[in-house]
């Protein structure tokens, strides 16, 4: 067994991170709001109907046929997910539900704390255009109001506040988390065989609009070369041209324009944001407020540092392979 240096691993302390009060209550949606289109593995034709509910409860999906809530939680997160985010109750357990983290980064960005979520057709949460803009477009649409709990009790919103450095890597990939008096997001990327892509790096703060004009926007992407070995691992079945863009290595976008010149780095904070609302406890805050920076993560290293934040697992080699 590599040791915790090899693996790129600090001992977190229980002082690590605390949960600080925001000084104004947790929300809910003001109406229920619903959106219908293709699943991105499956192909199938799903609708995610979101629902206002009480403060305290959080975030959770209600997948059709299945009695049991999944919760949007890290430790519904499954650990080897490809290509998306699934949660699922128990290890291999069903129910479970694909492709969350547009809607949960969305949910989490616009301050939506409270939020029952309704899958049909499927267990998979549609991917729209391939980025989060329809699904801020539906919270805004219907609005947010102050939840309260089934004593009828506003709660107030908290969020973890990072107090020391704390990083998770493997290789060249890395996830960091450094004190800081807001939240900062710097992200790298680096695909040196895409010339299109190539290394891209992006740094923004935080808040609602900024997320709404600057990430939510930015679609999801692949290289065209890989497109028919994921298929044939039975992924991307409803993948197209309309819901992702897609880049070859030697012709460049097939299907432009992009909305950013560095969209795929955008891409992947507007991914960061819904992987760590995962991070949210009881209608509270996910993100963390401190400053992260990442470079070559994808979705479980995200998932895998927030549960190496928590000091609920502590992650090796294996289960790190194949994130970067």
């Amino acid at each position: 067994m590599a040791s915790a240096a090899a693996r790129g691993l600090t001992s977190v302390s229980r002082s690590v991170f605390s949960w600080k009060p925001l000084g104004r209550p947790q929300q809910t949606l003001a109406a229920a709001v619903s959106r219908s289109g293709v699943g991105l593995h499956s192909g199938a034709r799903v609708t995610a109907t979101l629902l206002p509910t009480h403060a305290g409860e959080g975030r959770y999906f209600l997948v059709e046929d299945a009695e049991a809530r999944v919760a949007a939680e890290v430790g519904n997160a499954e650990p080897r997910s490809q290509l998306c985010t699934t949660l699922r109750l128990g290890e291999g357990g069903l129910p479970q539900v694909r492709t969350v983290e547009h809607l949960l980064s969305a949910m989490e960005a616009l301050g939506l704390d409270n939020c029952r979520v309704v899958v049909r057709g499927g267990d998979e949460i549609p991917l729209l255009d391939g980025s989060a803009q329809e699904w801020v477009e539906a919270i805004q649409s219907t609005g947010l109001c102050v939840a309260e709990d089934t004593n009828g009790q506003k709660l107030e919103k908290l969020a973890p506040e990072i107090h020391e450095p704390v990083y998770l890597r493997r290789d060249d990939c890395f996830i960091a988390a450094f004190p800081s008096s807001q939240i900062q997001i710097t992200y790298g990327i680096d695909f040196p065989k895409v010339p299109s892509i190539g290394n891209q790096w992006f740094s923004t703060s935080l808040d609602a609009n900024i997320y709404s004009s600057k990430i939510a926007p930015a679609r999801t992407f692949c290289i065209f070369e890989e497109v028919e070995k994921m298929r044939g691992a039975g992924l991307i079945k409803g993948g197209s041209l309309e819901n992702a863009m897609v880049c070859s290595m030697s012709g460049g976008w097939l299907n432009p324009p992009l909305r950013f010149e560095d969209e795929p780095c955008r891409h992947k904070i507007l991914d960061l944001i819904g992987d760590f609302s995962l991070f949210a406890q009881n209608g509270s805050q996910g993100f963390p407020i401190a400053h992260i920076i990442a470079y070559k993560a994808g979705h479980a290293l995200h998932t895998n540092f927030l549960n190496h934040l928590s000091g609920k697992i502590t992650v090796d080699q294996e289960q790190l392979a194949g994130q970067c």
